[in-house]
C-alpha cells in the first residue's frame, strides 16, 4: 500500500495502473525472479499485479486513493494529507467493516474472482492463437483505436519488426510506430527491448511492443531512456483491458440485481 501512496504522489496525484506499476518497481526496485512470478497457475496477472490490484482495493475502502470511470486511480483529500500508511490499521478496519456488512467482503470476492477467471481465460486463449494470428489482432487492436494504414509485414530477419501505422493526434500531427508481437508467458527484457529499437532505429518515429507477458523493471528503463527513440509496452494485462474496453473478442453483459428495502415494508 504504501508504494502505492509514494508512486502517485510521485505521478502528481493521479495515474493508470501502468503508471504506477511502473513507479512501484523504480521505488521497490523488486529483483527479476519476482517480477517473473505468476499469479496462479495460468494467471493473466503476475503476483506483483495481483497483490497491487488488492492494495489499490484496500486504499479505495478507506478513501485514501479513487478510481474515474477512465480508469484513472487519484488521491483523495486525505490521501494526499498522509505520509504514511497503517497497514495494520487499515487491514483491521476493512475487517472490521466487513463483519458489519458482510456482502461488501463478500462482493469484493465475487468481483475479483469473476474478474480473475474471465481474465485467466482470455489469456489462455492469446496463448493458443497462432504467431500470425496474434499479429492479424494487434493490427485491429490499433485500427480500432485510431491508427491508419496499419500493416503486418512479419518478414524474417527484419529485426522483429511484426508491423508498422500511422497514429493521428486531432488529425494534424503524423508518427510512424512500428511494433512487435510477443505472444510471451514470461517477462521481456531490456536487451530485447534494445533489440527492437535497433531494428526500428530511422525508420519510424515511436515503437510499440505488444506482449501477452510481462516487462521486466529493465525493460521500462530502457524504453524510456533519454536520447533514444521512445518505446511504448503493452503487457498481457493491459493487453487484455484493452480488448475489454473494445469489445474485441469480450462481451460484457449487465446483470440485474434486485434488493429488497425492509425499511420500506416496516414503515408502511
Amino acid at each position: 500500500m504504501q508504494p502505492v501512496l509514494d508512486a502517485l504522489q510521485i505521478l502528481g496525484g493521479s495515474g493508470r495502473n501502468d503508471e504506477i506499476y511502473a513507479q512501484v518497481l523504480s521505488i521497490c526496485q523488486i529483483p527479476e525472479n519476482i517480477l517473473a512470478l505468476s499469479h496462479g497457475k495460468n494467471g493473466s496477472q503476475s503476483e506483483i499485479e495481483y497483490r497491487l490490484a488488492w492494495a489499490r482495493t484496500y486504499l479505495k475502502k478507506s478513501d485514501i486513493i479513487e478510481n474515474s470511470a477512465r480508469g484513472v486511480w487519484s488521491l483523495t483529500l486525505k490521501g494526499r494529507e498522509i505520509k504514511t500508511i497503517e497497514v495494520d490499521k487499515i487491514v483491521s478496519h476493512y475487517k472490521e467493516d466487513s463483519k458489519k456488512n458482510p456482502s461488501m467482503l463478500t462482493e469484493d470476492i465475487e468481483i475479483s474472482n469473476d474478474e480473475e477467471n474471465w481474465k485467466n481465460q482470455l489469456h489462455s486463449t492469446l496463448l493458443t492463437l497462432s504467431p500470425d494470428a496474434f499479429e492479424r489482432l494487434a493490427q485491429r487492436l490499433l485500427r480500432e483505436s485510431g491508427f491508419i494504414q496499419v500493416q503486418v509485414t512479419g518478414k524474417s530477419g527484419d529485426g522483429g519488426i511484426d508491423g508498422k501505422g500511422i497514429v493521428q493526434i486531432n488529425g494534424f500531427l503524423n508518427f510512424h510506430v512500428m511494433f512487435q508481437c510477443k505472444r510471451y508467458k514470461g517477462s521481456v527484457g531490456s536487451s530485447q527491448v534494445r533489440d527492437f529499437r535497433g531494428a526500428m532505429s530511422g525508420r519510424s518515429d515511436k515503437g510499440l511492443i505488444i506482449t501477452t507477458g510481462t516487462f521486466t523493471r529493465d525493460a521500462y528503463f530502457e524504453a524510456s531512456r533519454d536520447g533514444v527513440p521512445p518505446i511504448d509496452l503493452i503487457d498481457g494485462e493491459m493487453l487484455i483491458d484493452k480488448l475489454k474496453e473494445l469489445s474485441l473478442g469480450v462481451v460484457t453483459r449487465l446483470v440485474e440485481k434486485v434488493e429488497i428495502n425492509e425499511e420500506w415494508f416496516e414503515n408502511l
